[in-house]
Order: structure tokens, then C-alpha cells, then sequence
């Protein structure tokens, strides 16, 4: 039983070293929407401390990823909404069989820390909660992003779209946002659930109700013309096992 730990042990020393020296590690670069921000910051270091290869990311918005990718940004990984992958798959951008969902984010609606929370529970308690509040902000559709482009359809859905729009004042990223609910200049604000979480000063009442909530399913996939191909695949198969799971229902996400 010793002689047998004693090489285990070895042998997980060999590995580590293997993967640790400078002659075997590599970079690859992931470009990602925002959404996934916060679960890849957290996740490329331990992938780094597990494997000595390194995973440096960029993000933005999805529209924008999506015309940094036209304009011929290089990347080896790219997470972006399936729909959107499958796009990129088809113009023989990224590869079929390297497609793999990662994660599932809903919207969410905050509000200033302390403030007394709305009802949100059913459609109409969360029209109710736009029609009361003095100010609104949401996700910039102009640029792109899936959530402004989805809320603004809510907003048309449930009937409210012109009698709110002059209280409503569009941010271009969940910062901004918490930074315009902090300061008195919006008193409910919509964006992603993860993007929202970790701002200070803010609390997120909940998502969206059930009926009226967009659930991004955001997938991985490798770049037809990466590199690093077994890397980029060691780094999507990283995001879906059972460490990544936990930083991301963490996160706020559902994963998988």
C-alpha cells in the first residue's frame, strides 16, 4: 500500500512538473462576452495553477465580440450565446466539434442597497414596478448587447414601452449601472444576474419572472484556426468540470 501511494505520488509530481515547466506551457487567448466575465476571471487562474498553461481573456459585449471576431481579432476560444456559435460554426469560423454549452445566465433587476424591494414575482408586478419607479436603466440595445435587446421587446410586449421611455437611461455595462442605481439616477436597473452580483452598493431583488425572462445559453468553442488546439480544448473541457460548476452556480449561473 506505501510503494503504491509513493508512486501515485510520483507520478502526480511528474504530471505537475510536466505541465509546470516553461518548455511545455502555452497561452491561448479567449474572447468573451461579458456575460461570462466574472466566472473567467475567477476560473483562469485555477486552470493556469492546474494545467501551467495560461488562458488570457478579452471581453465585450456580444454584438461587439461578435464584429471583432468579422474584423479578424485573433482567438483561440471563443464563449459567446449558442445561436451566435452556431453562426460562426457555419461561416466555418469555429469548429463543430468543439462546441460546448457552458452555462445558463437569466436577467436580473437591481436596486439601490437598502432600498425597499418591488414586486417582480409575475409579469404584471414587474410592470407595475417600471410603471412606479422615477428612473430606469437598462442594457444600451444599440450596441448590441442581448440583454438591452430583449428588455426593450418586454417593454413593447407588455405595453409600456412609450409611456417609460423618457425615465429611461441606457448604460453600456453593468458598472455603469450599479454606478447610476448608487447615485440616485436610476432606481431599478435590468442587466445579467452574474454581471450585477459582485457590484457594491446594489442589491439584486431577483430575475426577471419566468415569462418574461431571456436565459442565455452561452457555449464555448475552438477557433478554426487556433494555435493551440489541444490546449484551447483542455481550457473548454476546464469550464465544464465540476470546479468550474461550483465558481459558477457561485456566480450566479447555472452551469452546464
Amino acid at each position: 500500500m506505501q510503494i503504491g501511494l509513493l508512486t501515485t505520488a510520483i507520478c502526480a509530481a511528474a504530471v505537475w512538473a510536466a505541465a509546470s515547466s516553461g518548455a511545455s506551457a502555452a497561452e491561448v487567448k479567449v474572447l468573451s462576452t461579458t456575460g461570462m466575465r466574472e466566472a473567467i476571471e475567477d476560473l483562469a487562474p485555477k486552470f493556469e495553477r492546474s494545467t501551467g498553461h495560461k488562458a488570457v481573456a478579452a471581453f465585450a459585449n456580444s454584438g461587439t465580440t461578435l464584429r471583432r471576431l468579422a474584423e479578424g481579432e485573433a482567438a483561440d476560444i471563443i464563449i459567446l450565446p449558442r445561436d451566435m456559435i452556431e453562426g460562426l460554426v457555419k461561416d466555418g469560423k469555429a469548429n463543430a466539434n468543439s462546441v460546448a454549452t457552458v452555462a445558463r445566465v437569466g436577467l436580473g433587476i437591481a436596486i439601490r442597497k437598502g432600498a425597499a424591494k418591488p414586486d417582480i414575482a409575475t409579469p404584471e408586478g414587474f410592470k407595475q414596478t417600471l410603471l412606479a419607479a422615477k428612473s430606469i436603466t437598462y442594457l444600451d440595445p444599440a450596441g448590441g448587447g442581448v440583454s438591452g435587446v430583449h428588455i426593450s421587446k418586454v417593454l413593447d410586449r407588455l405595453g409600456i414601452a412609450d409611456e417609460i421611455k423618457p425615465k429611461v437611461g441606457f448604460h453600456r455595462n453593468a458598472a455603469e449601472a450599479g454606478s447610476l442605481i448608487m447615485g440616485g439616477k436610476a432606481e431599478v436597473g435590468m442587466n445579467l444576474i452574474p454581471e450585477l452580483m459582485p457590484i457594491g452598493g446594489i442589491d439584486v431583488v431577483g430575475p426577471l419572472p419566468a415569462d418574461l425572462q431571456l436565459t442565455n445559453i452561452y457555449a464555448a468553442a475552438i477557433t478554426s484556426n487556433t494555435k493551440e488546439p489541444a490546449v484551447s480544448k483542455a481550457f473548454t473541457d476546464f469550464l465544464r468540470s465540476p470546479e468550474a460548476a461550483s465558481v459558477m452556480k457561485a456566480k450566479g449561473m447555472d452551469p452546464g
